[in-house]
C-alpha cells in the first residue's frame, strides 16, 4: 500500500468570467495509493466536479503538478491527455454513457479499440469484463433492453476493460434506486478487494462511507485523511 499512483501538489484551477477571474481548486494536495478506495465528498458547487476532471485528465489545471503513475500529466498537450485517459483511467458515470446502437458486448469493446487490440483479443476482453460483472447473458443486449443497473455494469466493465491504474467514478449510483446502488456499490468493493483503485466523487454520505477513505471538498479546499467508518 505504499505505493503511491496518484499525486497532486498545489493543484489550482480558475476561470474567466468576463473581467472576473473565478478560483474553482485553491491549492489541492492529495495522495492516492494502489489499491485505495476513495472517495471524494463535497456538495454542488464545491469544486468535486473540476477535480474529477483533472484527475481524469479531461481538464488542466492552471498551476500545480499532477504526478499519474509516475507521469507530470499537469502540462501535457491534448494528444497526450486521450492517450493517458485510454490507457490510464476507467470512467464511471452516473448516465452510463453508453452507446445506444451498440450492444453490451461493442461497448466493452470501444477502448480496445482505441488502444489498438486485435478483433479477436479484443472481444474474448470484452466478454471477460463482462463476465466479471455478472452479464455474461447480456452481451449482445442493447442499452435499452437493460435495467438501469445492467447498464451501469456495462459501463463498469467498459471501465475494467484497459485494465486502468485508476477507476473513476462520477456519482456512480446517481440514476439508480437504492437497491440498485447497493448492488453496484457492492461490486465496486469487489473489484476493491481484487487490487483495483478506485476514487468515487459523490455528494451522498451514505454512498461516500463505502469507501474506505473519504476526502472531502467544500469550496474548492480539500480536507485530506478524513476517515469514517464504512
Amino acid at each position: 500500500m505504499s505505493n503511491v499512483i496518484l499525486s497532486m501538489r498545489g493543484i489550482t484551477k480558475q476561470y474567466q468570467m468576463g473581467e472576473e477571474t473565478q478560483t474553482v481548486l485553491r491549492g489541492i494536495d492529495l495522495d492516492v495509493k494502489q489499491g485505495e478506495f476513495v472517495a471524494v465528498l463535497g456538495p454542488s458547487g464545491s469544486g468535486k466536479s473540476t477535480l474529477m476532471n483533472i484527475i481524469g485528465c479531461l481538464d488542466t489545471p492552471t498551476s500545480g503538478s499532477y504526478i499519474l503513475h509516475g507521469r507530470d500529466v499537469s502540462s501535457l498537450d491534448e494528444d497526450d491527455l486521450a492517450n493517458v485517459r485510454n490507457k490510464e483511467i476507467g470512467f464511471i458515470f452516473q448516465s452510463f454513457q453508453l452507446l445506444q446502437r451498440q450492444d453490451a458486448l461493442q461497448n466493452v469493446e470501444l477502448p480496445l479499440i482505441y488502444s489498438g487490440m486485435h478483433t479477436h483479443d479484443r472481444t474474448a476482453r470484452a466478454k471477460q469484463m463482462l463476465e466479471r460483472v455478472g452479464l455474461s447473458d447480456k452481451l449482445h443486449h442493447f442499452p435499452n433492453q437493460l435495467s438501469g443497473g445492467q447498464q451501469q455494469r456495462v459501463a463498469i466493465a467498459r471501465a475494467l476493460a484497459n485494465n486502468p491504474t485508476i477507476l473513476l467514478a462520477d456519482e456512480p449510483t446517481g440514476a439508480l434506486d437504492q437497491k440498485t446502488g447497493k448492488q453496484v456499490m457492492s461490486l465496486f468493493h469487489d473489484l476493491n478487494e481484487e487490487g483495483n483503485t478506485i476514487i468515487m466523487i459523490t455528494h451522498d454520505i451514505g454512498i461516500a462511507r463505502h469507501a474506505k477513505r473519504i476526502v472531502r471538498i467544500l469550496d474548492g479546499n480539500l480536507t485530506e485523511g478524513v476517515a469514517e467508518d464504512a
